[in-house]
C-alpha cells in the first residue's frame, strides 16, 4: 500500500495503516506469512507482540492458526467415535448430548472462536430452558473433554472450559426403599424376576452383573455370588459379555440368608446341566434387555406396588443404604459394591435417623457405664438418678 508506512526487522514486518494503527505479520514454521489477529495502538505495542511470536516459534509453542478453524460439528462427532474402550450405553450417551445440547449452540462455530465467555453463556442458556444442572453437567464435561483433546492435537492453546465446578454434579438423592418396598415389589413383578429384585438388594449389584449370571456363579452352601462378567447391550441389538467395569468390579459378594430359599427355588427351573445358561433371562429365554425389562416388567410392577418413580438402581442403592447401617467400613462397601475409588462408598457413609438414635444410645450407655464408676463418690450421678426413679 502506497500510503503505509513498512520496516522490514529480523523476524516478522510491521507497518503502519492510513487508520494509524499497526499491523504484525510474521513467517510461520509452515513458510507462510501471517498477520496478527489484530491492530496495536502503538508501533511498541506490535514489536512486543511479534518478540512473543518468535519465542512461541523457538519454543515449539505455535499454533497454526488454520488448524483452529475445524468446525466442532466435525470435530467432535470424529472425536466421539475414535473413543478407545467406551461401552455402548456411553457412546448413546455421549451422541445425544453432543446431538441435543452441544451442536445447536457450537455446531457452526470453528474450534478456535470458541472463548471462555461462549461457553458461560451455553452453559446459562441450558440452565434457563429447563435443561437439568446433571444433564448440562454432563453436557459441559463432554465439551471440555472434546476440547482438552484439540489442546493436546495442538489446535488451540488453552480449553475454554473454565467454570469451576461446572461439570459436578449436583444429583437429588435417590429414595431408599424399605425392606417392605422391597418385598412389595417382589412380589407385584412378573414371577420370574422375583429372585431379581431380592438378589439386586440383597446382594446390591448392578444390573449387567445381574443379567449375565450363571447358576455356576451362585453357591447357594456359601450364600455368595461370584461376579466374573457383565452383560454389554451392543449399538444396533444384541448383547456380549464382557468383564465387570473395573478390576474391583470382580468379586465375591456374600447375601443374607434371608434370600436363600427363594434363589433355590428359582435356580430349580433352569436346566443345571446347561453350563453357559443364564440365572434370569426374558420370557423368550434370551438375554435380558434393559430397555424391554423396564417397559414390560418394571413399570408395571412399580405401579401394583404403589411406588411409581423408583428405578431398579435403587434396589442396589437400598443395598448397600442397609449395609452401611449395618456398620460397614468405607472399605467393606468398596469391596461390597465393586469400586476401586472411595468416591461412590462415601455417598452410603452418612446414617438414616433410626441408626443415629441407636448410635446415640450407645454412646449413652457408654456414659452411664463410665459415671457409675466415676461419679458415684461424689454422689452427683447416684442422686440425679435416685430423683428419676422417685
Amino acid at each position: 500500500m502506497a500510503n503505509a508506512k513498512g520496516r522490514r526487522r529480523r523476524f516478522g514486518a510491521l507497518r503502519q495503516l492510513p487508520s494509524g494503527q499497526w499491523q504484525a505479520r510474521y513467517r510461520g514454521p509452515d513458510g507462510l506469512m501471517r498477520p496478527a489477529d489484530t491492530t496495536f495502538a502503538t508501533k511498541t505495542d506490535a514489536e512486543v507482540w511479534l518478540t512473543r511470536k518468535e519465542a512461541e516459534i523457538l519454543n515449539g509453542d505455535w499454533i497454526n492458526p488454520d488448524a483452529g478453524k475445524v468446525l466442532l460439528s466435525d470435530y467432535g462427532t470424529t472425536w466421539i467415535e475414535e473413543r478407545p474402550n467406551l461401552r455402548p450405553k456411553t457412546i448413546r450417551l455421549y451422541r445425544y448430548l453432543f446431538r441435543r445440547h452441544i451442536q445447536p449452540h457450537f455446531g457452526t462455530v470453528t474450534i478456535a472462536d470458541i472463548k471462555e465467555a461462549h461457553v458461560r453463556s451455553w452453559r446459562k442458556k441450558l440452565l434457563d430452558s429447563g435443561v437439568s444442572t446433571v444433564t448440562t453437567a454432563k453436557a459441559y464435561r463432554l465439551l471440555k473433554a472434546i476440547l482438552y483433546t484439540a489442546v493436546d492435537d495442538g489446535i488451540i492453546r488453552r480449553n475454554p472450559c473454565r467454570i469451576k465446578g461446572a461439570g459436578q454434579e449436583q444429583s437429588a438423592e435417590r429414595p431408599v426403599l424399605t425392606i417392605a418396598e422391597v418385598y412389595d415389589l417382589a412380589a407385584a413383578i412378573d414371577p420370574r424376576y422375583r429372585a431379581l429384585v431380592l438378589l439386586g438388594t440383597f446382594a446390591s449389584l448392578r444390573w449387567a452383573e445381574l443379567a449375565a449370571l450363571r447358576p455356576c456363579d451362585i453357591d447357594l452352601g456359601a450364600c455368595t455370588i461370584r461376579v466374573v462378567r457383565q452383560l454389554i447391550e451392543q449399538l444396533g441389538g444384541g448383547s456380549a459379555f464382557g468383564p465387570p467395569k473395573s478390576r474391583a468390579g470382580r468379586r465375591t459378594v456374600p447375601f443374607s440368608d434371608i434370600i436363600k430359599a427363594e434363589l433355590a427355588d428359582h435356580l430349580q427351573h433352569l436346566d443345571q446341566d446347561d453350563e453357559q445358561a443364564l440365572v434370569f433371562t426374558s420370557p423368550m429365554g434370551t438375554p435380558l434387555r434393559h430397555s424391554n425389562f423396564y417397559r414390560r416388567a418394571w413399570l408395571p410392577a412399580v405401579v401394583r406396588a404403589g411406588l411409581p418413580g423408583i428405578h431398579f438402581h435403587d434396589l442396589r442403592h437400598a443395598g448397600n443404604t442397609l449395609t452401611a447401617d449395618a456398620g460397614a467400613s468405607l472399605r467393606e462397601l468398596m469391596d461390597r459394591m465393586g469400586h476401586s475409588s472411595t468416591r461412590a462408598a462415601l455417598i452410603y457413609q452418612h446414617s438414616s435417623d433410626e441408626r443415629q438414635r441407636k448410635l446415640a444410645d450407645a454412646v449413652g450407655e457408654v456414659a452411664r457405664a463410665a459415671l457409675g464408676k466415676t461419679a458415684t463418690a461424689s454422689g452427683t450421678y447416684v442422686a440425679r438418678e435416685a430423683r428419676g426413679q422417685s
